[in-house]
């Protein structure tokens, strides 16, 4: 059930903003508030190595630091 309400939030959120970078970085943010840990590690990880300019990126490497303290 949690997989598909995730897919669902990535639809939506995919189909609403058009800026890629946040909503990657959104449904990062989703799966660390659900405790998907490691899918959060791993989507905050794309976000750097997609946009590594970007806001989003240093957001990213922001929330990979603190979670790498826990």
């Amino acid at each position: 059930m949690t997989r598909l309400l995730t897919a669902l939030f990535l639809v939506f959120v995919m189909a609403c903003t058009g800026d890629k970078a946040k909503d990657l970085l959104e449904t990062a943010e989703f799966e660390e508030r659900q405790m998907n840990i490691p899918h959060a590690k791993q989507l905050y990880e794309e976000v750097i190595r997609l946009y590594p300019s970007s806001q989003e990126a240093e957001k990213a490497k922001a929330r990979l630091a603190k979670l790498s303290q826990t």
